[in-house]
């Protein structure tokens, strides 16, 4: 059997896809396994290194304001929806797919579209507790919606094609030990911190702050992705400015990017993070209490809704940006790790909110789709 899988742009949109692959290569034998992608660099990373191919049609989203600027920029995202779908009537009939998966990103509007009017089986899964703007424009023409919470089924035109199946996280997230230390730096409690491309330069600077108070006066261990060597020596400009040791105690680590976040999160006794929807699919499956705090910079706000879902269910503390402040940040965080009770009743409502068989739940509903046609 041959499968299309769909996404782009960000690891929230590829990293389910990917997990969608790896569960189909490894159910359905001999299957060929081919992404589309949007060329952006992250997909042109990730893909190809989890040993799948990769296609790139060119596709770019919509501006909704009225200046001549974003005007323009939407005139040139029609002219590449017209090549995309031409691009892609012409990638369906030569791959002649079984099912094509969409994941999320405007690359799957055209894909999906197309895949649906030539009669191939279509599903689209979306991530966030809103449905983002592709998702809305397909979910009348796919077969079926999949969504990571329960109860969204009326925020979508065909609510009867909707089914909850919940968000598929990485292999290493799903089978990482809960009890795995070994990325523990001491005896310490520990925390682990990391924020995503947008806002991450403002939020790093809170990190910032949030260190220096831990140095005079904390008690826990810490590492934090700041996300790029750049972003290290800013930090620690910034730290020093504030009076800060030219090198960080022992206990105190900044790292470009966690290779092994499994492992890494799996050693946390808190995690503070963003609130993107396979981050907090991610947390929910190993039980990780968080400190939530939404990126205001995507669309629709998404991420501070993503972020109720945990808050409503006590798997989470959340606290906006607008009100993020290093001290503010710091004595939630102390307050959490001085309670192992309250850290225990946040873990047990993360795993009452985790699917851990999304994948298969969603592979089920793939093949089903392909029996029937």
């Amino acid at each position: 059997m041959n499968f299309l899988l769909v996404c782009g742009g960000t690891a929230g949109h590829i990293n389910p896809a990917l997990a969608i692959a790896i569960q189909l290569r490894r159910t359905v034998r001999n299957s060929k396994i081919l992404f589309v992608g949007a060329g952006k660099d992250l997909e042109k990373k990730l893909i190809p290194l989890a040993g799948f191919h990769l296609v790139n049609i060119k596709m770019s989203g919509l501006k909704r304001g009225l200046s001549l600027s974003e005007l323009a920029y939407n005139l040139k995202t029609a002219r590449n929806l017209t090549t995309a779908g031409i691009k892609a009537e012409k990638l369906l009939r030569r791959f002649k797919p079984d099912a094509v998966i969409g994941t999320g990103g405007y690359i799957c509007y055209p894909i999906l579209k197309k895949a649906s009017q030539m009669g191939i089986p279509t599903v689209i899964h979306g991530s966030d507790a809103i449905p983002g703007l592709t998702a809305k424009l397909l979910s009348a023409t796919v077969d079926k919606v999949l969504v990571s919470f329960p109860g969204l089924e009326k925020l979508y035109r065909k609510p009867e094609r909707v089914i909850f199946t919940g968000t598929p996280v990485r292999v290493g997230f799903r089978a990482q030990s809960e009890g795995d230390k070994t990325k523990r730096i001491g005896s310490k409690p520990l925390v682990l911190s990391f924020w995503g491309s947008q806002g991450a330069e403002k939020m790093n600077a809170t990190i910032s702050e949030f260190i220096k108070l831990n140095i005079d006066r904390g008690s826990f261990d810490h590492i934090h992705a700041a996300g790029s060597n750049e972003a290290i020596k800013e930090m620690k400009n910034r730290l020093a400015r504030l009076g800060a040791p030219g090198d960080l105690p022992e206990g105190i680590e900044m790292k470009e990017y966690i290779d092994d976040m499994p492992s890494v999160m799996a050693a946390a006794d808190l995690v503070v993070c963003r609130a993107g929807a396979s981050t907090l699919a991610e947390l929910a499956a190993m039980g990780k209490p968080a400190v939530l705090v939404p990126s205001p910079y995507v669309t629709n706000n998404h991420q501070e809704e993503n972020a109720k879902q945990l808050l409503k269910v006590g798997g989470a503390e959340v606290i906006l940006e607008k009100n993020c402040t290093g001290e503010t940040l710091f004595d939630v965080v102390s307050s959490l790790l001085s309670n192992r009770d309250a850290l225990e009743r946040m873990s047990q409502a993360q795993k009452a909110l985790a699917a851990p068989d999304a994948v298969e739940r969603i592979i089920e509903v793939v093949m089903s789709l392909t029996i029937k046609n």
